[in-house]
C-alpha cells in the first residue's frame, strides 16, 4: 500500500485543486470526505479513483480495497479537509454525467439558478427519496461537487443521475416526448398543485431562492404551479416546496 507524507507531493497538490470548481472541471474529478460518503460511493459502485485514509485511521477502514487506498499524513488530511474536524478518510472520483441515463420514463427535477449548496444537496436527496430518475442543474446554479452540497446530499447523487446542463434543451426534449413540464411560480398562469393529477412521468422546475424560475423559462412550460400557503409565512424554502411537489405529483 502506498503512503504519502509530504504536502509538497505533486499528487497532493492536484487533490488540493479539487476543492475548487476550476480544478474539478480541469481534472474532471472531485473529492468527497467522510465515512458515510465514501461508504455510499463504494456501495453504489461509483467511479472511485483513489481512497485516501489518514495513517492513524487505517485500522477503522482496513476493509477498503488496498489497491485503491493511499495512506496520508495528518498534515495532508488537514490540507484536504473542508470541515472543522476531519474524519481522516476521503475519496477521489471521476465525474460521471451521462445524459443518456435520463430518459423521462420517471420524473425529473430541473434546477434553475439554485445557489445555496445546502438547498442543492437537499433537493437531490429529496429527489432520490421521491424516486425521481434524475436532477438537471441549470446554468447559474451552485456546483454539485461543492463540498457543502455533497454533504447535504448525503450520497444521494450516487443513486440517481445528476447533470449540469442547459435547461431549455431538456424542456424541449421532454415536450417533444409529450412529457408534461411544470414550472413553479406565482403569476397569472400559475395554478394550485392540487389541480394537477399525479403521474408517472413529468419534469418539475424550481428556481432561485430569491427570484424563482426565470420568466423566460416559465413561458415554455406545460403549466406553472404554486403551493397555497394557509399561514402567514410569505414563502417556502425552495427545497421544502420542491419536496412537497415531488412527493405529491409522482403517482
Amino acid at each position: 500500500m502506498n503512503r504519502i507524507e509530504s504536502t509538497q507531493n505533486n499528487q497532493v497538490k492536484e487533490w488540493k485543486k479539487l476543492l475548487t470548481r476550476k480544478g474539478r472541471k480541469k481534472q474532471n474529478k472531485y473529492i468527497i470526505e467522510g465515512e458515510h460518503l465514501v461508504e455510499e460511493a463504494i456501495k453504489a459502485g461509483a467511479p472511485i479513483e483513489t481512497i485516501l485514509v489518514r495513517e492513524d485511521k487505517w485500522s477503522a477502514y482496513s476493509e477498503y480495497d488496498e489497491e485503491l487506498t493511499i495512506l496520508i499524513s495528518e498534515e495532508i488530511s488537514l490540507l484536504l479537509t473542508d470541515t472543522v474536524t476531519d474524519q481522516g478518510v476521503f475519496a477521489v472520483l471521476k465525474m460521471d454525467e451521462e445524459q443518456e441515463k435520463i430518459t423521462g420514463n420517471k420524473p425529473v427535477l430541473l434546477l434553475d439558478e439554485v445557489q445555496d449548496p445546502g438547498n442543492l444537496g437537499t433537493l437531490i436527496r429529496s429527489a432520490d427519496a421521491a424516486g425521481f430518475e434524475g436532477v438537471i442543474i441549470g446554468k447559474g446554479s451552485v456546483d454539485l461537487y461543492n463540498s457543502k452540497a455533497l454533504r447535504s446530499a448525503q450520497g444521494s447523487h450516487f443513486h440517481l443521475t445528476v447533470l449540469h446542463d442547459d435547461l431549455s434543451v431538456w424542456i424541449e426534449r421532454f415536450k417533444a416526448k409529450e412529457i408534461a413540464v411544470y414550472g413553479t411560480a406565482l403569476d397569472e398562469r400559475a395554478v394550485s398543485y392540487h389541480q394537477i393529477k399525479p403521474a408517472d412521468t413529468f419534469a418539475l422546475i424550481v428556481g432561485n431562492e430569491g427570484n424563482g424560475v426565470d420568466p423566460k423559462i416559465l413561458e415554455t412550460t406545460t403549466e406553472n404551479l404554486y403551493i397555497p400557503i394557509k399561514g402567514q409565512a410569505e414563502s417556502l424554502n425552495v427545497a421544502i416546496a420542491a419536496s412537497i411537489l415531488m412527493f405529491t405529483l409522482y403517482k
